[in-house]
């Protein structure tokens, strides 16, 4: 039972900061000719949004890969 704590703690941690990264990552690029005027904030939505799901997708990926690896010792 204990384990199920520590691997969701594990799981928020990573989305975070996963999350985080791929903020952080989005800033190199430049929106601004795909914004029109006066939806600037609609557009920081966007990539909010954006940013969420490119994170969270990829930090499934990695807890993924982490439980698949564990879960091999049961192989052998």
């Amino acid at each position: 039972m204990m384990q199920i704590g520590y691997f969701s703690i594990i799981s928020m941690i990573s989305h975070i900061v996963f999350i985080a990264i791929t903020w952080r990552a989005m800033q190199g690029i430049n929106f601004e000719p795909l914004v029109r005027k006066n939806y600037v904030v609609e557009a920081r939505i966007l990539l909010i949004f954006i940013a969420i799901a490119i994170g969270a997708t990829v930090s499934n990926f990695v807890l993924d890969i982490l439980q698949w690896s564990q879960n091999l010792l049961y192989l052998f």
